[in-house]
């Protein structure tokens, strides 16, 4: 009976030490804290640890991916405008639809580019969107997202192949108004599924 509690006892004491160790030791090193911080998502670093992920990733909790702080991508400088039509999109026949255009001018890499010095070509842009609430919703996200550098970067482009190039950048959107849910309408989870992407960039 004695070696019965000895074996059961053991392995425990070891777990809650090894606990106490886990504890202590930075995700990211694996050794002990130096200026240990914690993120509001209560994960614990290294100061200098988070500063390097930081750079690496972004404002991005390395363990559980919640967002701390606010992310601003490279998007070259540009514009966003958008305007109203009656005209509505298939799914959504009740309402009217949101005409965004946006135009990136053409211009020079900078240190945040894959090349920087090197030029990179501009574009414009037109995407759709619902003229009802959570349409408007996501305009306002995609205008949050566009400030904060989001929505476009620079490289190589998925329909072209060629370089240097402006591109979206992992926010979809509905370049077309009809043709189904590839590029255009009707596709009835859309605007969950964007809000989703955006919500993954910081922006809600």
């Amino acid at each position: 009976m004695t070696h019965h509690n000895d074996n059961t006892e053991a392995p425990t004491a070891g777990g809650a030490s090894g606990e106490d160790k886990n504890e202590d030791t930075c995700p990211i090193c694996m050794d002990t804290f130096t200026n240990k911080k914690q993120l509001k998502c209560k994960h614990e670093f290294c100061e200098e640890c988070l500063q390097q992920a930081e750079k690496s990733i972004g404002p991005i909790c390395p363990v559980c991916k919640d967002i701390f702080g606010t992310m601003e991508g490279d998007q070259p400088d540009g514009r966003m405008s958008w305007m109203t039509s009656s005209f509505s999109l298939p799914g959504f026949s009740k309402c009217g639809t949101i005409e965004i255009t946006y135009s990136i001018p053409s211009g020079r890499q900078t240190k945040n580019h894959p090349k920087p010095g090197q030029p990179y070509h501009g574009i414009t842009r037109t995407a759709y969107l619902p003229d009802n609430r959570e349409g408007r919703e996501v305009l306002r996200l995609l205008e949050k997202a566009f400030d904060q550098k989001l929505v476009f970067t620079v490289g190589m482009s998925r329909t072209s192949g060629l370089d240097n190039q402006v591109t979206w950048n992992d926010i979809h959107h509905k370049t077309s108004t009809s043709g189904g849910p590839h590029f255009g309408y009707p596709d009835p989870d859309y605007l969950k599924r964007v809000k989703e992407e955006l919500k993954a960039k910081g922006i809600k």
